[in-house]
């Protein structure tokens, strides 16, 4: 399961989180966490390039994008690579919605379609949607016989 998908700006603070199976007195500890880890590991680090780190037995994937810090958390199945796999789909989709990768302006700008993405890629825990095409149709909010 995919425990938590979370971005965060260059000073460290949350612009999307997303948990699942996290009970909510853990969060607040996984928040932190992540941002520390961030702010320790990835200065100078280059455009997607992945950073792994492994937690109370959850694999943990991170990496930059533009301005924006993005982290994945998860167990079981979702090792390291297959997290690998899923925040390259999430840092592709990002990347489409936003035209290049995002000032922390152009993501607050673009965040609604970046949820929306978001949802659609992750969804209770599970990779949903792989493919580009299909997550970019997914997310036009027109009805299916617009297509």
């Amino acid at each position: 399961m995919i425990l938590a998908v979370l971005f965060a700006n260059s000073v460290g603070n949350v612009l999307i989180e997303r948990f699942n199976g996290v009970p909510a007195e853990e969060r607040l500890h996984w928040r932190t966490f992540l941002v520390k880890l961030g702010a320790d590991n990835l200065k100078g680090v280059k455009n997607e390039e992945l950073l792994v780190a492994c937690h109370k037995s959850v694999y943990i994937v991170y990496t930059m994008l533009g301005d924006v810090s993005i982290f994945l958390v998860g167990k079981d199945e979702y090792d390291e690579l297959a997290l690998a796999e899923t925040i390259y789909i999430i840092t592709a989709a990002v990347k489409d919605v936003c035209g290049k990768p995002p000032t922390e302006r152009v993501f607050l700008d673009k965040y609604g379609r970046i949820c929306l993405c978001l949802d659609e890629i992750v969804w209770n825990g599970l990779l949903e949607n792989t493919d580009k095409d299909r997550i970019k149709r997914l997310i036009r909010l027109k009805p299916p016989s617009e297509y």
